[in-house]
């Protein structure tokens, strides 16, 4: 059995259940929030950023997280630092070291809807993500759903929810990085991006061990 009580088939699988934001900023600084309610490492939540000279950078509220997801995914530098989310209704605010990070939800669309109806088990399963990867490459251009991280590792994204991103306002070392923009180019941490335009997704995610 993996972390989560799922079936082990070749290597042993690690699911985390959460949330997913990713937005740009007018400055160029792109951010990645994961917000995992359920994890092999308990609750927690980390920030990715790619500034606009490309530079990546992992903020991670633990060593054993920031192991763990420094070697799932590329970046330049890792930093440990306590990363605070809190969720109001439909705003979301997030203080992790140097970021301090506000932004607010707006109603799902057609697409959020449908995903809605996504039963949490079958968005586990790798067969599903598998099926989803040829309609994400279509509807969300950069999203991939299944692939290899650059340490070797499979993993697998089942979305369960969308919504909008809007009001979003930033701050790194405390610099302004100005409103919300487009996620683009897209982010370079694996084999996928997040959505183009900002957005907040609810997702499964499963990764080899």
């Amino acid at each position: 059995m993996n972390g989560l009580g799922g079936v082990r088939r070749g290597r042993p699988r690690l699911r985390f259940e959460g949330w997913i934001a990713g937005v740009g900023t007018s400055s160029g600084t792109r951010i990645v929030l994961g917000r995992w309610q359920r994890s092999p490492f308990g609750p927690f939540s980390d920030v990715m950023l790619e500034r606009p000279d490309g530079r990546r950078l992992l903020l991670a509220p633990s060593r054993r997280t920031a192991d763990f997801v420094g070697t799932a995914y590329t970046f330049d530098a890792v930093e440990v630092t306590p990363v605070d989310v809190r969720v109001a209704g439909d705003t979301w605010t997030v203080s992790a070291g140097p970021l301090e990070l506000r932004f607010v939800t707006g109603r799902r669309g057609l697409l959020g809807c449908l995903l809605r109806m996504v039963p949490g088990v079958l968005a586990g399963q790798p067969a599903w993500s598998a099926l989803t990867d040829m309609v994400a490459r279509v509807l969300l251009p950069g999203v991939r759903t299944r692939g290899r991280g650059p340490s070797g590792r499979r993993a697998w994204y089942g979305a369960r929810d969308l919504r909008p991103v809007r009001g979003v306002s930033a701050s790194f070392e405390g610099r302004d990085l100005g409103p919300a923009a487009p996620v683009d180019p897209p982010v370079r941490f694996g084999f996928g991006s997040v959505p183009r335009t900002p957005s907040l997704t609810r997702i499964t995610t499963t990764i080899e061990a």
